[in-house]
């Protein structure tokens, strides 16, 4: 069953295909207070303040009363209470009516020029899309002072091959623009000009840098709903080498891409400036360049393997997806979501894109190699290609051979060197004090470490075990579980405890 509500129009509501009647006015403008501020916690007193110009003493009575109704109106409404005011969570629909119809006082009238920019805005996106010069110019003559769908109007004028006429929009808005606010055209508006002049042919498409999408991407629903539902705005994926970061933030932007209409970026290495502006067309510059040519636009932009310093980069109204190793708290304003293995499920349904039935056939087997190799997808996917290449070949086969080699002092198949790649990433990394620990701790071969067991393997007080095994932590080669207490996973186990001093694959 689904609830929907618009505040477009009249604030409506509709269950399934079905319009739910909502009651009084100052019922609507409770629930339209709410979904004017969708996820977030209300205190009893800001809520009255918005429905209510010059509130009673008995408002606060009569918004219980108004919740009290909503909720039997909308039982399945995720509508609480929490410490003397309320939150609200639901699904919005846009349109494009007058916002907050029938309602009025100061908030909602502050409320609906907001609504009204965004709807503006929205359809400038929808615009941008399409660049059909006929709407461009009834959108422009509906909003003369607007320079951003003018210069959508002149850029289309010049892809249609009319680089006259599109000039000519040029010298319209700046007279309007004269007349009306005594003002010039804006950089945007004045760059744009100079590019038909010059007849630019960097005008004639955006930037479109996105990898392919991998075909056998598998799973992460749960991360790609935090990320999706976390944009626009700077999204970080943390997570050790070969855990599929990458692979997540081109999938996550190939699906949302059609949000950001200017184009997409796909940035690595150490020249973020200047990959950023050659995308955009620009000969040169630093991140404050970056920051005025970018503005106003929409953008998807995915900075990979990412160090420090994107802070500078970033725009209003822009997605950033970061990849990077370590989670870099050090950077503001960025929602971290954490890349691990595959679930065990996920293992299951990756190795059955390639291998089939034979998967199903050793379901047990299968599950025991995906545990070996701790879920990691680009594990995985090595030995998935060389089972695929071995059509006579079983997963017994391999756990054997990975038995008889860890025997003779190896952890898994001698053709290790792309399975082994993450770890001998990590590994180059890590200072002395760290790669001991690590060591330590993987012959073992347990599944946990305490900071005590740490210090009883370098010998040193627990404090500073503490800190070596906060370092680990910060690379995902052990996974802190509660204060003091770290996993460690089996990939990790089998090739530090083992092969950490016989390398060569």
């Amino acid at each position: 069953m689904s609830l929907r509500f618009s505040l477009m129009g009249p604030v409506r509501a509709w269950r399934d295909d079905r319009e739910v009647p909502l009651g009084p006015r100052q019922q609507r403008a409770v629930l339209a207070a709410l979904l004017l501020n969708n996820g977030t916690w209300l205190p009893n007193e800001q809520l009255v303040s918005m429905v209510w110009d010059d509130p009673t003493p008995s408002a606060v009575t009569a918004l219980r009363t108004y919740v009290y109704k909503l909720r039997r109106t909308f039982p399945e409404l995720d509508l609480r209470s929490v410490d003397g005011g309320y939150s609200l969570h639901a699904e919005l629909v846009l349109g494009e009516d007058e916002p907050l119809e029938g309602l009025r006082g100061r908030y909602f009238d502050a409320q609906r020029a907001r609504l009204r920019e965004q709807q503006v805005r929205a359809r400038e996106d929808r615009l941008r899309r399409s660049l059909d010069v006929h709407e461009l110019r009834r959108f422009v003559a509906d909003h003369p002072l607007r320079e951003r769908p003018r210069g959508l109007l002149m850029y289309a004028l010049f892809r249609d091959g009319r680089q006259a006429e599109a000039l000519e929009e040029f010298h319209v808005a700046r007279r309007v623009l004269r007349d009306e606010l005594g003002v010039e055209p804006g950089p945007e508006l004045r760059e744009m000009h100079q590019a038909i002049l010059l007849g630019n042919p960097r005008l004639l498409g955006k930037p479109e840098q996105l990898p392919p999408d991998l075909a056998d991407f598998t799973g992460r629903a749960r991360e790609i709903d935090e990320i999706v539902a976390a944009l626009p705005g700077v999204v970080g994926l943390a997570g050790l080498h070969g855990s599929g970061k990458t692979a997540l933030a081109v999938h996550v932007a190939h699906r949302i891409k059609e949000r950001y209409p200017d184009g997409q970026i796909f940035v690595r290495g150490d020249d973020v400036a200047g990959q950023l502006l050659r995308a955009i067309g620009a000969d040169g510059g630093d991140a404050a360049t970056w920051r005025e040519k970018a503005r106003h636009k929409r953008l998807l932009v995915i900075i990979d393997d990412v160090t420090s310093g994107v802070q500078d980069f970033v725009t209003p109204g822009s997605a950033y997806l970061l990849t990077s190793v370590p989670r870099l708290n050090a950077l503001p304003g960025v929602h971290w979501v954490k890349v691990g293995g595959f679930t065990p499920d996920e293992s299951l349904r990756f190795l059955r894109t390639g291998l089939g039935a034979r998967v199903d056939a050793e379901i047990a087997n299968a599950q025991e190699l995906a545990d070996a190799l701790s879920h990691m997808p680009s594990a995985l996917r090595v030995l998935r290609g060389k089972i695929a290449a071995r059509p006579m070949w079983t997963f017994e086969m391999v756990l054997q051979q990975m038995a008889r080699e860890r025997a003779l002092g190896g952890a898994i198949p001698s053709d290790c060197a792309a399975v082994l790649s993450p770890l001998v990433r990590a590994r180059a990394a890590l200072t002395p004090v760290e790669e001991l620990a690590i060591i330590g701790i993987a012959q073992r071969d347990a599944d946990r470490v305490t900071v005590a067991e740490a210090a009883e393997v370098l010998d040193a007080e627990p404090g500073a075990a503490e800190l070596v095994l906060e370092a680990l932590a910060d690379v995902h080669l052990i996974e802190p579980v509660v204060l003091g207490v770290y996993a460690v996973p089996r990939f990790v186990r089998l090739y530090f405890g083992v092969r950490a001093t016989a390398l060569a694959c």
